[in-house]
């Protein structure tokens, strides 16, 4: 028994050894999960001198960036954030966008034309940053123009969001309207501008060109004031019907002026409907849409502008569907022009079978009567 056993063992160590000689089975490469696109992008909007819930350029921006980064699964605090200056100074905004970079941004949006002269600067001391500039290029005191390659710039066809506004007021039936700016910068001008031409071209198509007439002025700032409510009580006093608010804060000083009077209001850069009654429509900017479609462009590549985007500027208008009136049943309130007939008019902006001036120099040549002196 004893001889059994052993010769039991001995077989059983010869076929461990052979198994311990036998060559492993090459390791398989770890599969990992696909991660699509995903980027360590941290993104950043610096205000002007607004807020997020500034109801304009501020809030079009921002949920642009929210609505963006949440879909791309980054949360507030850790993938995105946003940040507001001390003051309105050139210096303040500087120093903010640093402190959103000292804080892990590489994507800093800057909506409006004050980061201009910021941005200048900025662009060449954190080249590694990427900037997203809304309504306007960088330039210096002297408005010596450059862009660098981690910038992106983004312009709009404010002449056609104008022209839409003016040519429904009038199609609507308002004869007596008003277009009050904030300040005359080009953005400004040309919505102005483009609202005086879609008024003009109502008028003649329903052969009313020598009854409708605009009062034209620009504020010299963006916030609400006595003296602009001032202003405007005066204009609805002497008959003005309807007045087109275009810039930041200053429509609230608008509304409360036609709230009291009974008359109406045109919003700019987002749907203002919600704020009150009074606003009929908005000049609307795409600026959410416009956002994301940069951001994109970014995430796409690694979180770098692409070769047609890095250091280029891009201008949004009908094409792009950036730019247009809100058309949601609780945002449409003409009453006459149909949101049907405003479809037609914007499908051939869109084509260019209507085109619109964008000259800022020279104010268009019109048959209506305009006040630039109002």
């Amino acid at each position: 028994m004893k001889k059994f056993f052993a010769i039991m063992l001995a077989a059983i160590m010869v076929l461990a050894a052979f198994a311990g000689c036998t060559k492993p089975e090459p390791n398989k490469p770890e599969e990992k999960p696909d991660e699509g696109n995903k980027v360590a992008m941290k993104v950043a909007l610096v205000t002007d001198v607004g807020n997020i819930d500034d109801k304009s350029f501020n809030q079009g921006a921002w949920e642009g960036v929210v609505k963006f980064c949440e879909e791309k699964g980054l949360k507030q605090g850790e993938g995105y954030n946003y940040y507001r200056p001390s003051e309105d100074s050139t210096e303040a905004r500087v120093e903010t966008i640093k402190n959103a970079i000292n804080d892990g941004a590489n994507m800093v949006v800057c909506p409006g034309y004050l980061f201009e002269e910021a941005l200048y600067t900025v662009q060449v001391d954190h080249p590694e940053t990427m900037f997203m500039l809304l309504d306007g290029e960088p330039h210096d005191k002297d408005y010596n123009y450059k862009t660098e390659a981690n910038v992106h710039n983004i312009l709009y066809q404010e002449e056609q969001a104008g022209y839409l506004a003016g040519y429904a007021a009038v199609k609507d039936g308002y004869k007596k309207l008003g277009f009050l700016g904030g300040m005359a910068v080009p953005a400004v001008i040309r919505y102005g501008y483009g609202f005086v031409q879609g008024a003009n071209a109502a008028a003649e198509e329903m052969g009313i060109a020598g009854e409708v007439s605009v009062k034209y002025w620009y504020a010299g700032g963006f916030a609400p004031t006595d003296d602009i409510k001032v202003k405007m009580a005066g204009w609805y006093s002497d008959g003005t019907e309807i007045v087109f608010s275009c810039g930041g804060g200053i429509y609230l000083s608008a509304v409360a002026a036609a709230e009291a009077a009974g008359a109406k209001v045109i919003g700019v850069d987002v749907d203002q409907s919600a704020e009150s009654e009074c606003i009929v429509t908005s000049a609307m900017k795409g600026l959410t849409n416009s956002v994301v479609i940069a951001l994109q462009n970014a995430w796409d590549n690694n979180g770098k502008w692409s070769a047609d985007y890095a250091g280029k500027t891009t201008v949004l208008g009908a094409k792009d569907d950036c730019v247009g009136l809100p058309t949601a049943e609780g945002s449409w309130r003409l009453s006459t022009f149909t949101v049907d007939q405003y479809n037609e008019l914007f499908a051939k902006v869109k084509d260019g079978t209507i085109t619109i001036s964008n000259d800022t120099e020279n104010a268009p040549a019109v048959t209506i009567t305009v006040d630039y002196n109002a």
